[in-house]
């Protein structure tokens, strides 16, 4: 098996298209609108509707959060036409327990507010932007999940 057969045991024309268009879809937002589509704040935005904590009322978010939430609702359209194998594909599945898919989604969604901002607020938005705190973020992400991934493999080994 050669080195990109072991790295993407899928292919990789879809990771291709799919980081294209993500590309693509960030980059038209900014022109068009001059907005950033980082995903914590379109998270943030569109529980704005039903918490009233003062977190959660802040106006950058109630001011942005009709136009983040349909933003918000393409992002969930995108995965359940791939969850259900609409692109081409299989239908996708996954052994991961649903508890830990849970935990896991609390632990990035407090990571993703304890470092003001998601992966694809930093990695896609923030880096094409040239923001210097974004690849600091982005290089502390990096690391961690490359020293999540080594001792998972060695705990699960």
């Amino acid at each position: 098996m050669n080195l990109v057969q072991t790295l993407f045991p899928l292919g990789w024309p879809h990771y291709l298209l799919g980081g294209l268009l993500i590309g693509l879809g960030t980059s038209v937002l900014f022109v068009l609108t001059g907005r950033i589509g980082g995903m914590s704040t379109v998270f943030s935005s569109s529980w704005s509707y039903l918490v009233q904590r003062p977190f959660f009322q802040q106006t950058r978010f109630t001011q942005s959060r009709s136009w983040r939430l349909v933003y918000a609702a393409g992002l969930v359209l995108g995965g359940l036409i791939w969850w259900l194998g609409w692109a081409g594909g299989a239908p996708q599945t996954t052994a991961v327990p649903a508890w830990q898919l849970l935990v896991g989604g609390f632990f990035v969604g407090y990571g993703a507010r304890l470092g003001n901002g998601c992966t694809s607020g930093h990695g896609i938005c923030g880096l094409g932007s040239m923001q210097l705190p974004s690849l600091y973020a982005v290089l502390t992400f990096m690391a961690t999940a490359f020293l999540t991934a080594h001792l998972a493999a060695r705990w699960l080994a």
